[in-house]
Formats: structure tokens, sequence, C-alpha cells
């Protein structure tokens, strides 16, 4: 126990917000994993998913207000390029959350720690902790300062969203290459389903990736494929 007290002291210094209830945040950091190693532990898919909401709200809210020349389509695009896996996971890793979580031995060897899903849901869930014991006005100007970057990002078009699109014009300028995208397994209940999927390429599995629809774990295989492309150039 004395090693999560400490555990929970130093994400609290990280991301710079004091707890009134430590429950909140002890279960934001508990991956399923350990839930299902120790019995009657709590865990974060409850807090991930009130979480996802509490973000979407605060960060669609913060564009209405603040870009009032911007249609209906550019604001979702905008909240699109905000709101999404790849943006959680920077945040994860501006907090290091991801050497702080709890999960099962098996979980933590297969590397979960690193894996960019793990850490996105756990900072929604910790957005969702935050929202519980502090309220609506403390979580949004705690969103506002940890996503300024992305949202400046976002706002100045330097964020890349569309990785499967950048994946086929880094391959075509090689000539004809051959793509595909293969459904590998599905899991979890219809209202937060889990896809899994990998990016064949020339018959070459270059990458995988997980996402809460198809096109989310599509392009988070893409991002993969062109993040081992780079490598492989280096």
């Amino acid at each position: 126990m004395k090693n999560y007290i400490e555990n929970i002291k130093n994400i609290e210094n990280q991301i710079d917000t004091i707890f009134n209830h430590k429950e909140y945040l002890l279960t934001a950091i508990t991956h399923s994993s350990y839930a299902n190693q120790f019995k009657n532990v709590e865990y974060n898919e409850r807090l991930e998913f009130l979480g996802d909401s509490v973000l979407q709200l605060c960060i669609t809210e913060y564009l209405f207000n603040n870009y009032k020349q911007k249609s209906e389509g550019d604001l979702t695009k905008l909240r699109s390029l905000i709101v999404c896996e790849n943006s959680l996971y920077e945040i994860a890793l501006m907090w290091g959350i991801g050497r702080h979580m709890r999960m099962s031995r098996g979980e933590e060897l297969t590397g979960g720690r690193d894996r960019v899903s793990i850490q996105a849901d756990c900072v929604e869930a910790v957005i969702a902790a935050v929202y519980l014991d502090k309220g609506i006005d403390y979580v949004t100007d705690f969103i506002l300062k940890n996503f300024e970057e992305i949202i400046n990002k976002a706002i100045n078009q330097e964020i890349v969203l569309d990785y499967k699109t950048a994946l086929q014009e880094k391959l075509q300028k090689d000539g004809e290459i051959e793509i595909d995208y293969e459904l590998v397994k599905y899991e979890g209940p219809p209202h937060r389903r889990k896809f899994y999927t990998k990016v064949v390429i020339n018959n070459k599995v270059m990458g995988e990736g997980d996402g809460y629809s198809k096109k989310e774990s599509e392009q988070s295989s893409a991002k993969e494929a062109l993040l081992k492309l780079e490598e492989i150039h280096e």
C-alpha cells in the first residue's frame, strides 16, 4: 500500500492537482488486468467513458466560444484533431502515466505500460477523476492547460490525423504497393467495443493497432507502420 500512496503523490505532483478523494485517482490508474488478478478492485473503464465525454464537452465549448468565425464543419475537424488517441497519448507521455499504472504482471511483460491505447485510456480516466473530485470549472481549466500545445498545433494545422493517407502517399513514391487492412479481432461490450487491426504491405505485417472503431484501429496500425518505415530509413 505504501508504494501506491507514493505513486498517487507522484501523479498528483505531475498533474499539479491534489485530490480530496484519492480513490478516484487510484481507480483511474488501475487497468482491468490488475482487477482480474485481484478481486474486489475497481478499474478504470467506467472512468474512461466519463472522461471522454468531459473532454469532448470542454474542448467543444472552448472552440465554440473562441472561434466564432469557423463553421460547424471546421469546428468538428478541429475537435477531432484535439480529442483523439494520439493527442491523449501525448498527454500520457507528458505525465509519465505509464510507469504509474497498476496492471497485471502479464500485461506489463507484453508491453502494456508502453501501449498507446492503454495510456490514452488512462488519461481519459484521470480527467474523469479530476472532474469527480473538483467539478466542471476546475477540470475545464485543467484540460485547457494540459492540452494547450495540442490545441495550438491543431489550429496551426500541424497535426497529422489521416495516417492511412500519409502511409499510402509515402509508399507510392516507390511505385505500386499493395496495402491491406485486416481486422484481427474485436472485444468488449457493444457500447465500448475495441477493434484490433493489422496493416499488411506486400504480404508483410508492418503495423498493428487498436481503437474503439474500425477506422480508428486502422489509423493506429497505419501510424505504427509509418514509424517502422521511418526507423528503417534512418
